[in-house]
């Protein structure tokens, strides 16, 4: 490996929840540096959650998460010059990050609504294991299911 790993900076807990969790999803909608946009704009996403599902926002937020985060993924890896798909596990911040970014492509992939509507459904969609996160585990998964054979080269 090349150069140094890079060091992982402290995260606080968001202002209305105090979760972690919450917070690194608002820093992952921020456009352009405006982070109070985002935060007003997850939080009226948590309360047409909490309208939809009758259930705590935050609950069923990290239920949303946990369906949609991945197990295994695929890696490149250059063996004798041909290049292999190599299944391996995926750490559990990289499978957060995942279906953190997941969820908010699909919502900003939607057209009509507004953003909050759209980015609840995404979320209640994955709580309910639909939707289009959920979709791109499975061909995640499908896929490092296909390449199960090249596992013997995994050594990340």
């Amino acid at each position: 490996m090349r150069g140094k790993k890079a060091t992982r900076r402290e995260i606080y807990g968001d202002l209305k929840y105090n979760s972690q969790t919450v917070e690194k999803f608002i820093n992952k909608i921020i456009l352009r540096g405006q982070k109070e946009t985002a935060r007003k704009l997850v939080y009226r996403t948590f309360d047409i959650i909490k309208e939809k599902a009758n259930q705590e926002p935050l609950a069923v937020f990290q239920q949303a998460l946990k369906n949609a985060t991945p197990l295994l993924e695929v890696r490149s890896r250059r063996i004798g010059g041909a290049t292999y798909q190599v299944p391996v596990e995926v750490v559990s911040q990289r499978g957060e990050t995942l279906a953190m970014r997941w969820l908010i492509n699909a919502a900003r992939r939607n057209k009509g609504k507004s953003f909050e509507e759209k980015l609840a459904n995404e979320i209640f969609e994955a709580f309910q294991n639909t939707g289009s996160a959920i979709k791109q585990k499975d061909n995640l998964h499908k896929m490092a299911e296909a390449n199960r054979a090249f596992a013997h080269y995994a050594k990340f």
